[in-house]
């Protein structure tokens, strides 16, 4: 299955849908993300319709299975576009948070405690809490 978000004037992912592979394939069997587009268009009957091409398998700029990753993240309702990155943006965790370039996740300024412990992070304080229990 293939994947593709549905975006807004903002470019803000309003849906995801999932899309038969068998469907992307052009004349010479190959996949193609504009086929999936028009199908999508026509399906929801949608001429003007934004759809962009998304994978499950990717996250912070990884392929969990060891593929090309793409378009950064897997696209959520809620996620941004960015056009110039060709990147899936997730919605800004807390206001204090940094984009990481290179995984287009947000991060917290300070890196959490590497123990066994449980952090929540705390914004008044921005810094990373002790879960008691």
């Amino acid at each position: 299955m293939a994947s593709f978000a549905k975006l807004d004037n903002n470019n803000i992912v309003t849906t995801v849908e999932s899309v038969v592979n068998e469907v992307l394939k052009d004349s010479n069997g190959i996949e193609q993300e504009n086929i999936g587009i028009e199908f999508l268009k026509t399906l929801y009957n949608e001429p003007n319709a934004i759809w962009k091409q998304t994978s499950y398998n990717t996250n912070g700029g990884v392929h969990s299975l060891g593929g090309t990753p793409f378009r950064k993240n897997h696209a959520g309702i809620g996620y941004t576009y960015d056009s110039q990155r060709d990147a899936f943006i997730p919605t800004k965790t807390f206001n204090s948070w940094l984009l990481n370039e290179t995984t287009c996740l947000w991060e917290a300024p300070v890196a959490r405690p590497d123990d066994n412990n449980k952090y929540k992070w705390n914004e008044e304080i921005l810094n990373w809490e002790l879960i008691n229990g």
